[in-house]
């Protein structure tokens, strides 16, 4: 299994290698050369097994330049007995008669970039033992909320790396702002940006791809590597979770296999759903991939009409993760759907850059359709679907929220009755606030993080994960913020390095 980049088909690269880089050098993303197919059979022997077991069997289809002794550790590691707080790790919840959750926040951050984020170190630090042995891995990390401490803690004291998280200063809750500010380990840094997510992402990549910069860090014997779903290590253990929902479904006997499933992801970047793309284009029934998004809805409109136009009022709504204008992992899926065409990708990406806008050609545009469908909700809809979920049964974070007033959406418009997996992507106490507001009466603009905490607790009954719970008593590390200009002087004062 060789690696390519969307922007260039004369990159070719192990896995290794694009683990380790993080990004093409020429700006584009690595993706597989082809897409490793599984059979029903394959399915049928993942069934009995644990999700570590289910993990080892897929990551070894894309990681072949890995031994079995070497994917072993790595997910042992990651997913090993007290880390999540299921058993299952990524369990299923039942919705309705014809839908689960899919609950993606079991981790050590309660969110579900845990489930990427805890595999990613070990990957990258065998990844850099094959590729650049001697050198410092440099994390650079863009977040809107989730990836950042999830990355920080997974990186946390890893030997030869450091780990660097920008994230838009007013642009992500109260907890995750917390949960980023009071991180643990030597080799961790977090600063505040004054700009949006978009700002912070356009930092990272432009950092990225600054020759000065690199050859200062190598002057330095460092490198950078991303933890950002930019990194094919990043994107490739979310595959594992969507074909181990669809195994679920089958051990629970709510299709048989070879059946169809639905499923529903709520995404900003693009790279959550584009995992589940990845799980049906390998051989799982996936039926439809219905993708939800809040007032920030550039990807439903593309989805749709087969524009992308970022020239768009941006919205800070009550889920913060999916407030983004500039869906990165987007580029992946069109290079697929081009016929791996690079020169197309190339051209559509540099009118990103420069117009903010593109479209795509009609054959491109029915695939799409064929493959997606997509919609989108604003915040009172949100609040108004955690409220009415509440009621019957099951406590929502307000990225889910979107996807469940999606999903509900799409079947009212199509009455499409087929078997469907949720995405869950974050614990409702990591935001407290407007869960609190969207199922209590009472006025709690007066309570501070922690009372909201205790409000929720005490509405709900639904207990806060100790993780969340136990920052209060946390020391608080980093109080940085810069100007978006201020990225790469903020990366050498981190680094000790002039």
């Amino acid at each position: 299994m060789f690696y390519t980049s969307t922007r260039d088909n004369s990159v070719k690269v192990s896995s290794a290698e694009a683990i380790a880089q993080g990004i093409s050098k020429d700006g584009g993303l690595f993706i597989p050369t082809e897409i490793p197919s599984i059979s029903k059979d394959f399915i049928d022997s993942l069934v009995p097994l644990s999700y570590i077991e289910r993990a080892k069997k897929v990551l070894s289809l894309y990681l072949t330049d890995f031994t079995a002794d070497e994917i072993a550790m790595c997910v042992e590691g990651a997913y090993k007995a007290g880390k999540f707080s299921s058993e299952k790790v990524a369990p299923l919840a039942d919705y309705n008669e014809n839908a689960s959750i899919l609950e993606l926040w079991r981790g050590p951050t309660c969110a579900f970039k845990d489930m990427a984020l805890q595999l990613l170190p070990y990957l990258l630090t065998v990844s850099a033992k094959k590729t650049v042995a001697d050198k410092t891995i440099v994390i650079l990390v863009a977040t809107s909320g989730d990836t950042g401490k999830a990355a920080l803690e997974g990186f946390k004291d890893v030997p030869q790396t450091k780990i660097m998280v920008f994230y838009p200063n007013d642009g992500v809750s109260p907890m995750q702002k917390l949960q980023m500010a009071t991180q643990e380990g030597e080799n961790v840094c977090v600063c505040a940006i004054n700009g949006n997510f978009d700002d912070a992402q356009n930092g990272v990549k432009a950092i990225f791809t600054d020759k000065a910069v690199a050859e200062k860090l190598a002057e330095n014997n460092m490198m950078f590597s991303s933890a950002n779903s930019i990194n094919w290590g990043r994107l490739v253990p979310q595959i594992v979770y969507y074909i181990s929902a669809y195994c679920d479904l089958i051990e629970q006997g709510k299709i048989k296999n070879g059946d169809e499933m639905n499923v529903v992801v709520p995404t900003g970047n693009f790279g959550n759903i584009l995992a589940a793309y990845y799980a049906k284009m390998m051989g799982v029934p996936v039926k439809k991939l219905i993708c939800a998004s809040n007032s920030n809805n550039v990807l439903t409109d593309f989805l749709k009409k087969g524009e992308y136009d970022r020239n768009r009022k941006f919205y800070t709504t009550t889920s913060p993760s999916m407030d983004i204008l500039i869906s990165s992992n987007l580029e992946r899926l069109l290079y697929h759907l081009t016929g791996n065409n690079d020169a197309t990708i190339r051209d559509w990406m540099g009118k990103l850059s420069s117009d903010g806008v593109y479209t795509v050609d009609a054959d491109t545009l029915s695939q799409i359709k064929e493959l997606f469908d997509a919609g989108c909700c604003d915040d009172k809809e949100t609040a108004e679907t955690i409220g009415e979920t509440y009621k019957s049964g099951y406590l929502l974070d307000t990225h889910t929220a979107v996807a469940v007033k999606v999903y509900e959406e799409y079947v009212k418009e199509t009455g499409d009755k087929t078997v469907t997996v949720i995405a869950s992507t974050a614990n409702p106490y990591k935001f407290s606030s407007s869960v609190l507001k969207a199922v209590c009466d009472d006025e709690i603009d007066n309570l501070d993080e922690f009372e909201q905490v205790n409000k929720l607790i005490e509405t709900t009954e639904e207990p806060c994960p100790p993780q969340l719970a136990n920052l209060k008593e946390k020391q608080v590390r980093f109080t940085s913020c810069c100007e978006k200009a201020e990225m790469i002087d903020m990366v050498y004062k981190m680094l000790e390095i002039e």
